[in-house]
C-alpha cells in the first residue's frame, strides 16, 4: 500500500521560508510524478507544482509561486521537496503531497484526476 508522508509545515512570518518533504513509500518502482496542491480555507484545492520522475525532472508550476517555490526530487529516496521562500499570508494553506505510479506520461500535470495517492497534508501558515 502506498504511503505519502508530508513534513516540515509551520507558521512563519510574511517573507520567510519553509521546506516541505514528502516521502513515499509502498512501491519497488519510482512515481512517474510527484507533486503538491494545497487547499486554502474556503477554497479548492489548487495545483502548485509537480515534478516528472525521468531523468530531466521536468518541473512546472502555478503562476502564484513561479520564482517563490522550487521543487526538487531525490529518485532514490521517492522523496520530493517544496522550498518555498519570500512566502505570503496568501500562500497560508493545507499543502497536499500527491503522487501516482501508472504508466506513462501525465497529460496534465495540474489535474489533480491525474494523482492517484495524496498525503494528510501538512498545515503552512503564513503571519502579515
Amino acid at each position: 500500500q502506498v504511503q505519502l508522508v508530508e513534513s516540515g509545515g509551520g507558521l512563519v512570518p510574511a517573507g520567510g521560508s519553509l521546506r516541505l518533504s514528502c516521502a513515499a513509500s509502498g512501491r519497488t518502482f519510482s512515481p512517474r510524478i510527484m507533486g503538491w496542491f494545497r487547499q486554502a480555507p474556503g477554497k479548492e484545492r489548487e495545483f502548485v507544482a509537480s515534478i516528472r520522475r525521468t531523468a530531466r525532472g521536468s518541473t512546472y508550476y502555478a503562476d502564484s509561486v513561479k520564482g517563490r517555490f522550487t521543487i526538487s526530487g531525490d529518485n532514490a529516496k521517492n522523496t520530493v521537496y517544496l522550498q518555498m521562500n519570500s512566502l505570503k499570508p496568501e500562500d497560508t494553506a493545507v499543502y497536499y503531497c500527491a503522487a501516482d505510479f501508472s504508466v506513462g506520461l501525465v497529460p496534465d500535470v495540474t489535474d489533480q484526476n491525474e494523482y492517484e495517492h495524496w498525503g494528510q497534508g501538512t498545515q503552512v501558515t503564513v503571519s502579515s
